[in-house]
């Protein structure tokens, strides 16, 4: 039985911008959902960066607070089911609160029985050759073995770029490129065809979201194997891709699925249809990644882009979340608590819903 829920609205300033073809992001704009039942607590989290989703940090908040109160009061399943209607119209609200249920439940997934290593990747960030050089460098030499371009911004530029980090990886790191929807059909074609696919792994998201056909063409055409993510909501999705033969990689995150459970499931779906999967999130904090992580470590067999939590200038929880040697360090006993003062500096609301006492006869 749910007896509390506590909205956080948070916005966590970075530590250095992070560079993206649809702008540059200066903070996360996140709400955590903090949930008190008889079997324990959870905590989820959803945070919004509009432009990769239709989703608005102001829409969310609002469906979060008018959701908040109709869930204290009941089981956490029934909370999960009643959740999961909204899912459709709002997936990253929608996920913070299932996997706030799903973890105050004692879901198995994250359940770290000993101590394990999830690689992760690296974003290399600088567009200067110089800067290039020493966050490749500087990457490799902390144990990196998969490093992350942002492209979509210009084709000619991206694959001078492109060229560059090549020439000094020299196949030392695996390479994703990622355009997160900056290019147009035309535009995603002619960068895919004139890549020199040596130390690439693979190239995520040229065209717009819902543009299938782009991604498709981009597919055809493309010299390395192509990511869809943006494109991918749930099992429809990731059907669709296979039998349009879209792409070879698909890429999930936490707060896309509507729940640890549907994480699962979509990732072993991918696997299914012959492709193969990529989990993570680049924007989130670390209790998003941390989820991810106790996912990936069951169910991913690359780097994981669960590296968001590397991003803000302080980190939210009492006990930090560790990385090592290019990984995520999963602890044993570990559980996220949250550090008050800490989150109280990126307070932009705080509220909570507690089910009603009944009056003593």
């Amino acid at each position: 039985m749910i007896s509390e829920i506590r909205l956080l609205r948070l916005k966590v300033p970075l530590t250095t911008p992070y560079k993206l073809a649809m702008g540059a992001v200066h903070h996360f704009d996140t709400i955590l959902v903090c949930v008190e039942t008889d079997k324990g607590s959870g905590i989820g989290e959803a945070t919004i960066l509009t432009g990769y989703t239709d989703e608005t940090i102001d829409g969310s908040w609002a469906l979060s607070r008018h959701a908040a109160p109709t869930l204290v009061g009941v089981t956490a399943e029934a909370a999960k089911r009643r959740a999961l209607t909204d899912f459709a119209k709002a997936p990253f609200a929608v996920s913070a609160f299932v996997s706030a249920m799903e973890m105050a439940e004692g879901h198995p997934l994250l359940a770290v029985t000993k101590p394990t290593r999830v690689p992760i990747l690296a974003v290399i960030n600088a567009m200067d050759p110089a800067g290039i050089e020493a966050e490749i460098e500087r990457a490799i030499a902390q144990g990196y073995g998969t490093l992350k371009i942002k492209v979509g911004f210009e084709v000619d530029a991206d694959l001078d770029r492109v060229r560059r980090i090549q020439a000094i990886n020299k196949g030392r790191a695996k390479l994703r490129l990622d355009a997160n929807q900056g290019y147009s059909t035309e535009q995603g074609c002619r960068f895919a065809a004139s890549l020199a696919p040596d130390g690439i792994e693979l190239f995520e998201q040229p065209c717009a979201a819902e543009d299938w056909d782009a991604a498709v063409r981009v597919a055809a055409v493309s010299t390395v194997p192509m990511m869809l993510d943006e494109s991918i909501y749930g099992a429809a999705d990731i059907e669709r891709a296979a039998t349009l033969e879209a792409a070879r990689f698909i890429k999930l995150k936490l707060m896309k699925m509507g729940g640890l459970d549907r994480l699962a499931a979509g990732l072993e779906k991918i696997r299914a249809f012959g492709m193969e999967p990529v989990l993570g999130n680049g924007v989130a904090t670390e209790l998003g990644c941390w989820m991810e992580a106790c996912v990936a470590r069951q169910h991913i067999a690359n780097a994981g882009e669960m590296n968001g939590f590397l991003k803000p200038s302080s980190a939210l929880l009492r006990q930090p979340l560790k990385a090592e040697g290019g990984a995520i360090m999963l602890e044993p006993g570990f559980v996220p608590r949250l550090d008050e003062e800490r989150v109280a500096q990126f307070t932009v609301a705080d509220e909570r819903y507690a089910a009603r006492l009944r009056a003593k006869a």
